[in-house]
């Protein structure tokens, strides 16, 4: 039971006529009308128990987007239904600062009808996301009192990964499309497949020529080729301590996650296999075995509920679990970070391993706000902070040359330009037949 402001109203003016009428026989004018009031209230109420509640609508949704969740609720008594309607889900289903208005609504029902109720989640964290009660006040005709109940709805929705970069894919599908003949754009590049003939036009590079099929045409004729395809890619994300640390407002690890969902979007349309790997010191997460439209949706599933661990990654572990996943020479891309005492005493000696039987692309989340303290002046603070900076980066820099000197291709860019520089470094080692 639950009363309302307007009882709280009629009880403060009944002060004063206790105040003209004072002693037990004031008290008693003023509390039996209000109590016979509210039970009258309560009577004509709406119950609570009886409601049918049912859910439908959206069950997986993009970190950031909106989902709509419907409660259908159906009133079978023999009263109408006036009530106002909690629906409760964990705070980070809705956007900051909209939780309390978003979770609550007014509804009313007919006897023996039903209504639905729609709400709207933004959610703001990755994962499942599941629907705590529904919470209904039901109140009387003469607004002095409330019937309260809460029913248990399950249901559930999935926030995948928000996956920003998709808006890089259609450039880097063009320059793909470049690269597999589909335009006028033809390459040739070592350990690149041939595609077909055709005229030899100023410019060609002339050991294109095909001369044999130049003495049966009688024109010389050049042959054109495309990029191999059905290449294996492993990607590889460190989910260890260092993958924990924000940049901005996003942790390392789901700005490395947004490279991995369009560098396996892209791999896919361009025929070749993708796998996933997620390790610290165990395999955390494991995706292998799907080709073509399923392996974006199958990563995409497999990234939902991955957080880091706070933990040091075993980097022995990691790299037998690369070559366990890869027994075939494959591009092998580990997400994780470039600081230089990390490298230095965990994954630059075992690194080797990996580098002597596959292509390996290094990525790291770099931080933006690093360069901004660098050019920080003027005060005792911002100098410090500016040496400090400047510090970091050369311990980065060198870590970055190091590996490169042990044969790795190295990505170290920003939360929004890693993805499409990941991508890059992709169609360049496709285009030079590396892969």
């Amino acid at each position: 039971m639950a009363l309302s402001g307007r009882a709280a109203l009629l009880a403060a003016l009944g002060a004063v006529v206790v105040w003209l009428v004072p002693g037990w026989s004031g008290i008693a004018l003023v509390t039996v009308p209000l109590v016979l009031l509210v039970l009258l209230d309560l009577a004509l109420a709406a119950p609570v128990r009886s409601l049918l509640l049912e859910r439908s609508g959206a069950t997986t949704v993009r970190q950031g987007d909106e989902a709509r969740v419907d409660l259908t609720v159906t009133n079978p008594s023999g009263r109408p239904l006036r009530a106002e309607v909690r629906d409760a889900w964990p705070p980070s289903s809705w956007a900051p600062g909209t939780s309390y208005d978003g979770s609550r609504q007014s509804l009313s029902v007919p006897a023996g009808e039903r209504r639905r109720l729609t709400t709207v989640l933004t959610p703001t964290r990755r994962g499942e996301r599941h629907a705590e009660v529904v919470a209904v006040r039901s109140h009387g005709p003469l607004g002095f009192a409330a019937r309260q109940g809460r029913h248990r709805v399950p249901w559930s929705v999935r926030v995948l990964p928000p996956f920003a970069s998709r808006k890089h894919l259609p450039g880097k599908l063009a320059r793909l499309r470049e690269l597999d003949g589909r335009t006028s754009v033809l390459i040739r590049g070592e350990g690149t497949e041939f595609d077909s003939l055709r005229p030899y036009v100023p410019g060609d590079d002339v050991r294109s020529i095909d001369w044999r099929a130049t003495a049966r045409r009688s024109e010389v004729t050049s042959r054109t080729w495309r990029p191999e395809r059905d290449r294996h890619l492993l990607l590889v994300l460190d989910t260890g301590r260092t993958s924990a640390g924000r940049v901005g407002d996003v942790p390392r690890l789901d700005a490395s996650m947004d490279a991995a969902l369009l560098l396996t979007a892209l791999a896919s349309r361009a025929g070749d296999r993708v796998d996933l790997l997620a390790h610290d010191r165990a395999t955390r997460v494991s995706v292998r075995g799907h080709s073509g439209r399923d392996v974006l949706p199958a990563v995409t599933r497999a990234l939902t509920p991955l957080e880091p661990r706070l933990v040091e990654t075993d980097p022995q572990s990691l790299v037998a679990a690369a070559l366990a996943a890869a027994p075939r020479r494959s591009l092998v891309v580990l997400f994780t970070a470039l600081d230089g005492g990390v490298l230095e005493e965990g994954l630059l000696p075992v690194l080797p391993r990996l580098i002597r039987r596959h292509n390996v692309v290094v990525a790291s989340v770099a931080d933006p706000g690093v360069e901004e303290m660098a050019a920080g002046r003027g005060t005792v603070a911002a100098v410090y902070g500016a040496a400090a900076a400047e510090r970091h980066a050369g311990e980065r820099r060198r870590a970055a040359e190091r590996l490169r000197r042990l044969g790795a291709t190295v990505v170290d860019a920003s939360p929004d330009r890693l993805p499409p520089a990941v991508a890059d470094a992709y169609l360049s080692l496709k285009a030079a037949g590396k892969l």
